[in-house]
C-alpha cells in the first residue's frame, strides 16, 4: 500500500499533532516495510533522521499553482507518487479527491467554548465540510466518537477510534532534582486551565517549599505569568530532556477543562509518574483508574491531593505503580497496525459500487 500523510505538523516546533504524525509515520513504516509512506506538505521537509527506506518526503510544490495546494498541488503530489490513501492528520482532506481519505479529528474542543480558539469560526465553518468528504473519519478516543457520531451525524461504520501512545523512549530515568517540584506539560492555552493550577499551587507552598513547572508552547491568546518565586516557566522542551523531567517531578498535574487524549497524562504515566488529572471524559480513557482524578474547577481537591502526594510516600509510590502497569498497554506499533486496517477499510469502502 502507498500511504500518503498529511505532514504540515511536523512544521511545527512542538505539540501534540507533531508528535503524533511523527510516531505514526515512523511506526507505519516499521510495522509495514512493503509499504511506502509518503510525507506530504506545502512546505520543504527533511527526513526524519534515522527514518525506515521506506518513508519518504514528497516534493514541495513546483510552480504557483501547486502552491494552492489544497486545490491543485495536493492533488499532483498524491498522483506523482501513486498514493492508495491519503490521511490528513490535522483535521483536514481534499473538499474533492479521486482517491480514498482518512480525516484525523482529534477532538471538538472548537465547538465546546468559544474562548478556547482564537479561529473557532473558520474551523466551525470547514470542518462538517472536511468530516463529509472523508471516506473515513479516526478518532483518538471513544470519547470523542460517540460526541462526534452525536454532533455530526456521522455513520458509525465511517468513523473509528483508536488510541494514540507515548513515545518508545520515554521511560522511567534517576532524577535528582535540585528542589522537588510538579510538572505540567502541554501547551499554554485558555482550554488547559493553568491558573487554576497556579492558584492551588500557591495554596501548597504555603506550607511546602515545592515548585510549579509549566512546560510547553505558549500560544498567543494565553496571558503571560507574572513571575513569583518556584513558579518555572520552562518553554518548549527537547524531546531528550522529556523522561527526566517526568520521572523527576512530585507528580504530574493536568487540568485541561477538555481533550482528546490527553497524551502528556500517557508520556508521564510510562515514564512512572503520579498522575494528578481533571475528569474529563477522554482522560478518564486513557488513565484506565492509574491517576487521580478530580473535578478541573475544583480548587480545593486540587490542594488536596498536590499536599497527599508531598505528605504520603506510600500513597504516592502507589499511584506511580499503577501509572507504570497502564502505560504497558499501549504502544505506537498498536496504533499503526488499527490505523492501516482504517486506510483497508477505507480503500474498500471507496471501491464500492
Amino acid at each position: 500500500m502507498i500511504v500518503a500523510l498529511d505532514a504540515t505538523p511536523l512544521t511545527l516546533s512542538s505539540g501534540g499533532l507533531r508528535r503524533y504524525t511523527s510516531e505514526l509515520a515512523g511506526a507505519l513504516a516499521a510495522g509495514f516495510p512493503e509499504d511506502e509512506i509518503w510525507l506530504v506538505c506545502d512546505q520543504p521537509l527533511v527526513r526524519p533522521p534515522g527514518g525506515r527506506p521506506n518513508l519518504k518526503v514528497g516534493a514541495a510544490p513546483k510552480n504557483l499553482l501547486e502552491r494552492r495546494w489544497w486545490l491543485w498541488g495536493l492533488h499532483r503530489e498524491l498522483a506523482r507518487r501513486k498514493a492508495d490513501v491519503f490521511h490528513g492528520t490535522n483535521f483536514a482532506v481534499p473538499y474533492w479527491s479521486r482517491r480514498p481519505t482518512v480525516l484525523s479529528f482529534h477532538d471538538l474542543s472548537p465547538w465546546m467554548d468559544p474562548a478556547w480558539h482564537h479561529a473557532a469560526n473558520r474551523v466551525q465553518r470547514r470542518t462538517p465540510l472536511m468530516l463529509r468528504r472523508a471516506t473515513m473519519v479516526l478518532t483518538d478516543s471513544e470519547a470523542v466518537r460517540r460526541h462526534a457520531i452525536e454532533r455530526f451525524s456521522i455513520p458509525a461504520g465511517r468513523i473509528t477510534a483508536v488510541s494514540l501512545a507515548a513515545a518508545s523512549h520515554l521511560r522511567p530515568v534517576e532524577a535528582r532534582p535540585a528542589a522537588p517540584y510538579f510538572l505540567y506539560l502541554g501547551a499554554l492555552e485558555p482550554r488547559k486551565n493553568i491558573p487554576m493550577l497556579v492558584e492551588a499551587w500557591r495554596e501548597v507552598r504555603q506550607r511546602h517549599h515545592v515548585e510549579l513547572v509549566l512546560a510547553g508552547r505558549r500560544r498567543a491568546d494565553f496571558p503571560a505569568l507574572p513571575e513569583e518565586p518556584g513558579l518555572r516557566l520552562a518553554g518548549e522542551v527537547a524531546d531528550e530532556d522529556l523522561a527526566a523531567l517526568y520521572s523527576g517531578a512530585v507528580a504530574c498535574l493536568y487540568p485541561s477543562f477538555y481533550e482528546g487524549f490527553g497524551l502528556p497524562v500517557l508520556e508521564a504515566m510510562q515514564c512512572g509518574a503520579a498522575v494528578i488529572a481533571s475528569r474529563d471524559a477522554a482522560i478518564t480513557e486513557v488513565a484506565g483508574g492509574a491517576a487521580v482524578q478530580l473535578e478541573a474547577r475544583d480548587t480545593r481537591a486540587w490542594i488536596e491531593a498536590m499536599r497527599a502526594a508531598l505528605e504520603d510516600p506510600a500513597w504516592l509510590a502507589g499511584w506511580r505503580r499503577k501509572a507504570l502497569v497502564r502505560a504497558r498497554e499501549f504502544s505506537w506499533s498498536r496504533t499503526a497496525r488499527l490505523t492501516r486496517e482504517v486506510y483497508a477499510e477505507a480503500r474498500r469502502f471507496a471501491a464500492r459500487p
